[in-house]
């Protein structure tokens, strides 16, 4: 069927080949993924390497918030996406009043959802922290980092909104801009507030929030002087009780998608502390370079979501069906070279973090545990993706919960206490990427949205 797409989109998703376009819109949102996993690394390298014999204690402080701001972020990043594919089901059929409606509810509701999560998450910031075991001598600077992250938030999940409203239409290379000037940003204030000033984790908290601060301004200014579909005016920012509705449905399933695995790794965090400093170091270490691997596949699930919410707006489910092979095909092939160059230069890479021979080794496991189960990864990622893209959202939320949060949780619970070491706590995560592709795999050989699409 031809479609009546809108022809201001930066990227036609719609129209010749497929194959091509997708790395053109995952390969930039990889790469701004992993330059705000950078946030995270700059702040466990400066503080790592420059804050002297405290230097394993402040990356461990660092280290322990990880999965709480991920678990917070996730979920928003999720809920962005039902943003996400309500603006690129619109821009495939031609619904440019649905565009700006959708796009200003999406930043009001952005900044009041970051307001309301910073106000609770200040009040219980010490008692989540405790409640995860983190050590007596890391709890003080972990509660500092958190309170100054939190504060962020409003900011923060912005930019995350911001940017999923960019990529609606394919311009994928403008929140990547956006952050590469705050990334640099970043890593200089790292290194002024902890060099200069003499200041630890408190320092690299204030300088990620300022960093963020700065990207998601920057994309505001960029939606308002922009010439396509999304363009914003301030009259446009209200609270569509409907629209809202239509992203919630959407984007908090797949919020709780991304989240799962949060807190599922804030239990095993949880189990990492009762190792020691060393393997919490190692760990945090491990998980900034297994994200290079992770934001690729990641990236392209949504591209998927994406691609197939324009293509089905414009009611061309042939089309959606070779998203799903491409995506798939191209994310082994990225990954997979990712991955054995990453491994071959392991050791190498965990040094840039923390000198230590055991953190080295601890991190070194992590790494390896992870890379045995990702291809597992890549299917059930990108497959949800797929199904997103249709609006069904749900379905792989609640397979994803229970393959992730359910397998680890058990292993923890059942195995761990057990055969107490690092290496047998890791195994949790390939057994979990297993169980979670079949079962979502399994979830779309009964649904097949674009067989239905057809027969509708």
């Amino acid at each position: 069927m031809k479609s009546k797409a809108l022809k201001s989109s930066g990227l036609d998703m719609i129209h010749g080949p497929i194959w091509n376009k997708l790395p053109l819109f995952a390969l930039p949102v990889a790469a701004t993924s992993i330059l705000e996993q950078l946030f995270n690394a700059a702040d466990l390298a400066v503080v790592g390497r420059f804050t002297g014999k405290l230097g394993t204690v402040c990356m461990a402080a660092v280290g322990a918030n990880t999965p709480i701001v991920s678990l917070i972020v996730s979920l928003f990043v999720g809920v962005a996406l039902g943003a996400n594919v309500v603006i690129a089901h619109a821009i495939g059929g031609g619904r440019e009043d649905q565009v700006h409606i959708a796009v200003g509810t999406s930043v009001l509701f952005a900044v009041l959802a970051g307001c309301a999560v910073t106000v609770v998450g200040e009040i219980f910031a010490p008692l989540i922290l405790k409640s995860m075991d983190v050590p007596e001598k890391v709890l003080p600077l972990a509660v500092i980092y958190l309170r100054i992250y939190l504060a962020g938030l409003p900011v923060i999940f912005l930019y995350n909104f911001e940017a999923a409203i960019f990529r609606a239409v394919g311009k994928t290379q403008i929140p990547l801009l956006a952050l590469l000037l705050s990334g640099g940003l970043n890593v200089v204030l790292n290194l002024c507030f902890v060099i200069g000033l003499h200041r630890s984790v408190d320092g690299v908290a204030t300088a990620t929030v300022i960093s963020n601060l700065i990207s998601s301004a920057f994309l505001l200014w960029r939606l308002f002087r922009e010439d396509t579909a999304i363009h914003l005016e301030g009259r446009q920012l209200k609270m569509h009780g409907r629209v809202l509705k239509r992203i919630l449905r959407i984007g908090v399933p797949a919020g709780v998608q991304s989240a799962v695995f949060s807190v599922a790794n804030i239990v095993i965090q949880s189990s990492v502390n009762s190792l020691g400093a060393a393997a919490m170091a190692g760990s945090s270490a491990s998980l900034n370079l297994e994200a290079l691997t992770f934001w690729i596949f990641n990236a392209f699930g949504q591209a998927a979501t994406t691609f197939v919410g324009q293509n089905d707006g414009a009611d061309c489910p042939e089309r959606c069906r070779r998203v799903l092979s491409l995506t798939l095909i191209e994310s082994f092939i990225l990954c997979g070279a990712m991955m054995g160059t990453v491994w071959y230069f392991s050791n190498s890479l965990l040094g840039l973090f923390n000198t230590s021979p055991a953190v080295i080794h601890y991190g070194h496991i992590k790494l390896g545990m992870l890379y045995s189960g990702y291809f597992f990864a890549i299917v059930y990622e990108v497959v949800s993706g797929y199904l997103r893209g249709f609006g069904i959202s749900l379905t792989p939320a609640i397979l994803t919960t229970i393959g992730v949060c359910g397998v680890r949780l058990l292993w923890i619970f059942l195995y761990f206490p057990t055969h107490h070491t690092f290496r047998q706590l890791m195994l949790a995560y390939p057994l979990s990427f297993i169980v979670t592709a079949v079962l979502v795999c399994a979830a779309l050989l009964m649904l097949r949205p674009a067989r239905r699409r057809e027969r509708a």
